[in-house]
């Protein structure tokens, strides 16, 4: 363009070209009369500190009196001494450049721990655990109520009260249930919060003789263990669920009332409106064609009372803890 720019400037002058090629007519004269670019030495201005004066300066802050104390106080106190060395931005400038202005204290670094990403297509593939506390007679008095959960059917396959939270009760909760399930090696995920119990090295040595994989939820993230922690609210908001138990054999009966209850009678929403033990045992889809049947000839009977023609329900294909969210998208 600038080639061009000169070759047509002698034919209809410098400023026609330049306005009809676009091009600055200051451009075309710099490179027609080029000049030596000089390196400028850099200019120190006449208030800047000498070299003495900052390694003064930084003399005075290194000292003990001064060492563990702000700029800001620095000056102030110079100054009700009737001495001034620099401004309390200049001290700062100073110490910055000596890598001195940073965090005094140890501060923790957090590691960042990912979101634990479960996912059950079948009964007995990903079990929930958790501790919840119960009261005893008196105050500060406790029990323990040990759950294990199967996610995908909402099933509680295992359960225990004792009087103390323990990491050998745990893991014999935890062996006795699998044999019970019938788990095989490989087959299973166990996911649980970071408790004591939860985290201790005798667990995490029977899973790994199980063959049994597991997952922990983050530090301070209850909705990582979203299954455990629903079915301890379902029980304790249920009616008759005691303000305190008598006794850890009260705190037992009760316990097995609410699990045979919970898991042979309860309707829950997440599972059809099917109680765990039939979804659990795999007789769901029997019961929704039953049911299906069911609302199939009412609609027969009376089509001017339904809205639309009655749809067979489906059991979910998936449960996950904390299901990946699509590309663009992020959760709450």
């Amino acid at each position: 363009m600038l080639e061009m720019a000169e070759e047509l400037a002698v034919e209809v002058g410098t400023l026609t070209a330049c306005e009809s090629l676009g091009v600055s007519r200051a451009t075309i004269y710099r490179l027609r009369h080029p000049q030596p670019r000089v390196a400028r030495e850099p200019v120190t201005p006449p208030w800047a500190l000498s070299a003495e004066e900052v390694a003064h300066i930084l003399q005075v802050l290194h000292s003990d009196r001064f060492v563990d104390v702000a700029p800001a106080e620095i000056v102030a106190m110079l100054l009700d001494e009737g001495t001034y060395l620099c401004s309390e931005r200049t001290m700062y400038r100073l110490l910055t450049q000596a890598d001195e202005v940073r965090e005094r204290r140890a501060v923790a670094r957090h590691r960042q721990y990912a979101a634990p990403e479960l996912v059950a297509e079948r009964p007995n593939q990903v079990w929930s655990w958790d501790i919840t506390k119960l009261k005893g007679p008196g105050k500060w008095n406790y029990f323990c109520l040990y759950v294990i959960l199967d996610i995908f059917s909402r099933y509680i396959v295992g359960w225990m009260v004792a009087l103390q939270e323990s990491a050998e009760l745990a893991k014999d909760l935890i062996a006795a249930t699998c044999e019970k399930q019938g788990i095989a090696p490989g087959q299973l995920t166990v996911h649980a919060d970071r408790g004591p119990a939860m985290t201790s090295k005798s667990v995490a040595l029977l899973l790994v003789d199980l063959d049994v994989a597991k997952t922990h939820s983050r530090p301070h993230v209850s909705n990582d263990n979203p299954y455990s922690e629903a079915q301890f609210k379902t029980m304790k908001y249920r009616p008759g669920f005691p303000e305190r138990f008598g006794s850890e054999q009260d705190a037992r009966l009760f316990c097995r009332d609410f699990t045979g209850w919970y898991n042979n009678d309860h309707r829950h929403s997440g599972i059809c409106m099917l109680t765990p033990a039939t979804v659990h045992y795999g007789h769901a889809e029997e019961v929704l064609e039953q049911r299906y049947q069911v609302m199939q000839q009412a609609y027969a009977a009376h089509p001017e009372r339904f809205s639309r023609p009655p749809q067979r329900p489906r059991l979910p294909e998936r449960v996950w803890i904390n299901k990946p969210q699509p590309a663009g998208r992020h959760g709450g």
